[in-house]
């Protein structure tokens, strides 16, 4: 499977080469079946197509690419752009753990930061963009941070980056946003 290829359209987003070479080697440590399960095994929480085969890959894709859009109204600094885009590609990237679970992790932000941080030796950005791009992930779930089957608190979004990727995971996680994709989970201009 070539991961980054997957991620092509998305990763042209990205201006810093630092950030998107990061980025890649992000990419290839994503278990595989990040690119095949479903963003909700019952569907509950999610649009249709986020559900079935490659349905967390295309949320994945629909958030960043609802970043990209709102970039135009809200005018973050370049830099801060890419690692928006590089939390929210990362946001469910270990959703079931490192190694498949049975379901979903209710701590997955806060084991996706472990997983960032688990390879920043390998990588081309600062401690300070992996910390900011960490606190974005681990505070994705907004409001959702408690669950009755964990007794994790997950972070509460503070700042206007964090609000603004928990907006964007929010918005592609509503169903009656409806995004289309081709067969090869791209986004399908109208």
């Amino acid at each position: 499977m070539d991961k980054q290829n997957i991620f092509k359209i998305e990763l042209s987003y990205i201006i810093d080469k630092d950030i998107r070479d990061s980025l890649n080697i992000m990419i290839e440590k994503i278990p595989d079946y990040f690119f095949t399960i479903a963003a909700s095994s019952t569907g509950k929480y999610h649009p249709s197509y986020a559900v079935g085969e490659g349905g967390l890959l295309r949320h994945t894709k629909a958030a960043i690419r609802i970043a990209h859009e709102l970039f135009g109204i809200y005018k973050f600094p370049q830099h801060t752009k890419d690692l928006i885009i590089m939390a929210l590609l990362l946001h469910d990237s270990v959703k079931k753990g490192e190694i498949e679970t049975k379901y979903t992790l209710f701590d997955h932000p806060l084991i996706a930061c472990e997983f960032l941080r688990k390879y920043s030796s390998d990588l081309k950005i600062s401690n300070e963009d992996i910390n900011f791009v960490c606190d974005c992930i681990s505070s994705h779930m907004g409001r959702f941070n408690t669950s009755d089957y964990s007794d994790v608190i997950l972070p509460l979004p503070k700042t206007p980056e964090q609000k603004f990727v928990h907006m964007c995971d929010f918005l592609a996680s509503r169903k009656v946003i409806n995004i289309k994709f081709d067969s090869n989970n791209n986004i399908i201009e109208d």
